[in-house]
């Protein structure tokens, strides 16, 4: 062959459709009848579909669209260039439209030089020279197309070929050599993808960003997601695309599988350097050798390498560790369902097949249900809730489309898709979770689980499964099971019914066998009728209304982990029930106090919420293992157990237990409690003060404690509390120990007006105004210590001027202060010396007349309904302020600079800066150029010769009367937004504004 340097060619577009293998030009009356026509034989003897023009001396001034839409077609164009070749136009239109498909279709181009010199073709010397003279002068009219023809003849002439000199045995051995060739270029390119691929080209685009074909360096690209995201398709897909830039490629299908066979690691490497190297001859019978060979044989080559599906790093060591030693530009394709592998491995880039969005699944399922790319009349529904089930997942909507082909009525369509929910396709089952080891929490997780919160399931499942963390980081990884923006687990429906399958299958016929009940007809029946066993490791039971059983019921399940019944009243012994149980969840439980024979020495999670319970137990416990304690909306519990038995608890609720008025003394001994939540326990007067021993609590809730007045002076010893919510409570005055609460961050007064029967004109020490004789100082004079803070809510709290102390400033880490619906006029202009304040919020200030300087780190000011603000500071120091929000602040005309009062819209807009300001007003001032009352505006920028730094736009609407009712703009975390703006810019300066 002769071999000289190729040009890089750009990306082909996925939709090019192939009807031939191969494609030949050539000149007609030099190779026609003989060694054309034998390459031609040979080709198609070897299976080759093979396109060969044979009416060219019909051929107008034009070459035919039959003969276009075949090079278009074409995987191969084989070009034969001969004495003569550069004699015909026709042949020289052929190989521009070559060479533009190269460009654009990524069609591979193999030059045969038959009895020419590769020189002669890519100079235009020697026969070739003499034709482009009488070229010169018969289109002498037409040298664009003159300049073409050189051009693509240099070009073409450049690429690696074949030269009939160096075959000294004849064109026999000649033709046998393309051939083989061609048939191995097609046998690398021949990658079958998906028959509709709905949704690649997005995904091929991304992985052509990332795999940078043409830079110079060595990189590795890892595709992961879960199975049937389509994976294996989208590497396909790429490497179709981009083989052929490259000196050797290998596509090293089902690399997992593969190397489970006997020495199977060492037959991929012997299909690697096959493919690369054409040398199927290599036998390799230790992987340690085909390392060295590996890195031996392709040392000087450029290299495109695919592993898909690898799950251990020994396999890409055995393949592709030598990496760094090929030549430069060379690509390592990854694929698998464990992102961690990738991480191990250090590639250089990762991404994530992600599933189809709704359009796109959609069109997929329809495509296989159909053979349409949308659903046909009265099918749109059940095809909406088919997609909604599967979830994106590419193999399920081909899987499940196909199955449904041919269902050809709405009553065959249901029916089935009852009975895939129940017994889920067996081929979506082995694809989805081959090879899953973790397959025991995942049953748990689909059974018991979904939507419940991970750091809650966790606490349960860490005493039943062992090395849990590094199961579910598994299960994690490979996107069997996700977690949702509220710490949920979460799991496609799909998944979770074939999970549920799988437990259904060990026994299909007698439910008191499985492992894990979860359906409430199962249950029930198999406690009704007394058929549980020893097999069963879980169940719920959530029926519909009240239930009556026997404890007798669970005497034979001994091995029972997991347990949930609501609203369920038993009768009978509780010895009968396992000494296994890990979780016990028995919402709206009949029980006045929890028997004494009721084994619950190894619970982990005691949840007995919304139940009658008046005393929990009648002793004291000695649960040694216990960590989650939750007796919330126990509205008969008035006090609460003994919890010295319980070494390990971590999380106490007792929320809206309204009847509770005492909370043990014993409380002081759970040294690993970390959230202690008594929110809405409305006639708790008093804590004990030995809860300020707990040196590992970290969130207090006291919310909605109405009659609790004050705290144990001794709070600031709770060395670890980093959140204190009290609002709606009656605390007067919080104990001076809380500045020492050194890691607090979020403290929640909202709504803390203290006693009734006082009057709240003071909150804290004067700003520098003097002090209200007699009034109640809610926090201490000094906090020195809260250097942590960064949330302080102070809500409708009465605060009047004198209601921030002096030292406010030692707040230095405050970024986030409510101080709305208070009473003060003004604010001092120590607030200035916030130096990470970012949000401000004051709405609802109705007395507040005027702003001090702000802190140049405020990034959200909200003033809505300030009525009595009618001067801003001024503000060109606040260069992170988007927005000012002065909604009903009717008022407010006046902003204050340094040397002058502006009106207020001109002296902000004066910043230079984008920033969204929200006020009060029904019209548009007249120094705005171009008005119109419409929700549209358009206009054309007039030319200048500076450039323009920005647009002053302005829109007046109006609020129906129930936006007093809306959700205010400044909610606690929740930040929400007033009406938004669009523009649109065109390429005339043309602007449009809606």
């Amino acid at each position: 062959m002769a071999s000289s340097s190729s040009t890089s060619t750009p990306t082909p577009t996925p939709a090019t459709r192939w009807n031939f293998d191969v494609f030949l030009s050539f000149r007609g009356e030099d190779t026609r009848h003989n060694f054309t026509g034998h390459l031609y034989t040979a080709l198609i003897q070897k299976g080759i579909h093979t396109f060969r023009d044979d009416d060219e001396l019909r051929r107008g001034e034009d070459i035919a669209s039959e003969l276009i839409r075949a090079i278009e077609s074409s995987r191969i164009a084989v070009i034969i260039f001969s004495e003569n070749y550069g004699n015909s136009r026709w042949c020289l239109d052929e190989l521009v439209k070559i060479m533009e498909c190269r460009e654009t279709n990524g069609q591979l181009v193999l030059p045969v030089f038959y009895k020419v010199d590769p020189v002669d073709v890519q100079n235009q010397t020697g026969s070739y020279g003499e034709a482009f003279v009488s070229h010169e002068v018969r289109f002498a009219g037409d040298m664009e197309r003159v300049k073409r023809w050189r051009s693509v003849l240099a070009e073409s002439a450049s690429l690696s070929g074949f030269r009939s000199q160096d075959f000294s045995a004849g064109d026999a051995t000649f033709i046998q050599c393309i051939v083989e060739e061609v048939f191995t270029k097609l046998n690398q390119m021949h990658l079958n993808i998906a028959v509709y691929p709905v949704g690649i080209d997005s995904r091929v685009k991304d992985m052509h960003f990332l795999l940078s074909v043409g830079s110079n360096d060595v990189r590795c690209i890892g595709i992961y997601g879960m199975g049937g995201r389509g994976k294996t398709t989208i590497a396909k897909a790429i490497y179709n695309e981009v083989f052929h830039k490259f000196e050797g490629s290998s596509f090293l299908a089902n690399v997992r599988e593969a190397s489970k066979q006997t020495n199977g690691l060492a037959q991929l490497q012997e299909q690697l350097l096959s493919d690369i190297l054409m040398n199927r001859n290599q036998k390799i019978f230790f992987v340690d050798r085909g390392i060295k060979l590996i890195e031996e044989r392709l040392c000087n080559k450029r290299v495109l390498i695919v592993l898909d599906d690898i799950d251990q790093a020994e396999q890409f060591d055995a393949l592709a560790s030598m990496h760094d030693s090929f030549s430069p530009g060379s690509r390592i394709i990854i694929t698998t369902r464990d992102e961690e592998l990738l991480n191990k491995l250090g590639v250089n880039e990762k991404y994530e097949a992600r599933e189809l969005n709704a359009e796109q699944s959609l069109e997929l399922f329809s495509w296989h249900a159909f053979r349409k790319d949308k659903p046909v009349k009265d099918y749109g529904e059940l095809s909406n809730g088919v997609v909604r089930y599967i979830g994106g997942l590419p193999l399920a909507l081909e899987v499940l489309g196909s199955f449904l082909y041919d269902k050809k009525s709405i009553s065959e369509w249901k029916n089935a898709l009852e009975k895939l929910k129940v017994r889920p396709d067996k081929k979506l089952k082995d694809r989805l979770l081959y090879d899953v080891k973790e397959m025991d929490i995942f049953l748990d997780i689909a059974c018991f689980f979904i939507g419940m919160d991970k750091d809650y399931v966790m606490k349960i499942l860490d005493g039943c499964h062992s090395n849990l963390e590094a199961g579910m980081s598994a299960l994690i990884r490979s996107s069997l099971v996700t977690i949702n923006e509220n710490n949920e687990f979460r799991m496609y429906d799909l998944l979770r019914d074939i999970a549920r399958e799988i437990v259904r299958e060990e026994s299909p016929k007698e439910p008191g066998k499985r492992s894990r009940l979860w359906s409430h007809d199962d249950a029930y029946d198999v406690l009704a009728r007394g058929t549980g066993t020893e097999a069963v490791d879980g169940l719920i039971l959530n029926y519909p209304g009240k239930v009556q059983l026997s404890t007798e019921a669970f005497a034979k399940m001994s091995k029972l982990r997991l347990l949930q019944l609501n609203d369920v009243e038993l009768t009978g012994n509780y010895e009968h029930f396992s000494e296994e149980l890990r979780w016990l969840c028995w919402q709206g439980s009949p029980l006045k106090n929890i028997p004494n024979n009721f084994c619950l020495d190894n619970l982990l999670v005691l949840d007995m919420q919304y139940g009658s319970l008046k005393q929990v137990w009648k002793e004291t416990k000695i649960l040694n293992r216990l960590k989650i304690l939750n007796l919330s909306h126990s509205n008969h519990l008035n006090r609460t157990p003994d919890f010295s038995g319980l070494p390990s608890l971590e999380k106490l609720m007792l929320e809206g237990c309204t009847s509770l008025v005492e909370v043990h003394q014993s409380i002081g001994h759970l040294n690993r409690l970390v959230l202690l939540n008594l929110k809405d326990c409305k006639i708790l007067k008093n804590l004990p003060s030995s809860i300020c021993r707990l040196k590992s609590l970290e969130s207090l809730i006291l919310t909605g404690c109405s009659k609790l007045d004050k705290l144990p002076e001794d709070l600031g010893e709770m060395d670890s509390l980093t959140e204190l919510f009290a609002d709606e409570s009656t605390i007067q005055k919080l104990p001076s120990s809380i500045g020492l609460l050194k890691n607090l961050r979020s403290l929640s007064l909202r709504g803390c007006k203290g006693s009734p029967s006082k009057s709240r004109v003071s909150f804290f020490r004067a700003w520098g105004c003097r002090r209200i004789p007699d009034s109640i100082t809610l926090l201490p004079a000094s906090f020195p210590g809260l250097y942590s803070l960064k949330k302080l809510i102070l809500e409708d709290c009465n605060l009047s001027e004198d209601a921030i102390p002096i030292d406010f400033q030692r707040l230095s880490s405050l970024q986030e202060l409510f101080l709305g619906k208070n009473n003060f006029c003004s604010l001092s202009t120590s607030i200035n010396q916030l130096s990470q304040l970012r949000l401000l919020d004051l709405e609802k200030c109705t007395r507040l007349q005027a702003l001090p300087e702000l802190p140049s780190s405020l990034s959200i000011l909200n003033a809505t309904s300030c009525i009595c603000m009618e001067r801003l500071p001024d503000l060109s120091n606040l260069h992170n302020l988007p927005s000012l929000v002065f909604i009903n602040c009717h008022k407010l005309i006046e902003i204050r600079t340094k040397t002058s009062r502006r009106n207020l819209l001109q002296g902000l807009l004066e910043r230079g800066m984008r920033l969204d300001i929200f006020l009060p007003g029904d019209e548009v001032r007249d120094w705005f150029a171009y008005q119109r009352r419409r929700s549209l505006i358009s206009f054309v920028l007039p030319l200048c010769n500076h450039k323009i730094l920005g647009l002053t736009l302005c829109a007046v609407y109006a609020a129906n009367k129930e936006a007093d009712k809306l959700t205010p703009l400044f909610d606690g975390d929740n930040h929400t937004s007033p009406p938004s703006a669009k523009i649109n810019v065109g390429s005339n300066n043309d602007v449009a504004y809606y």
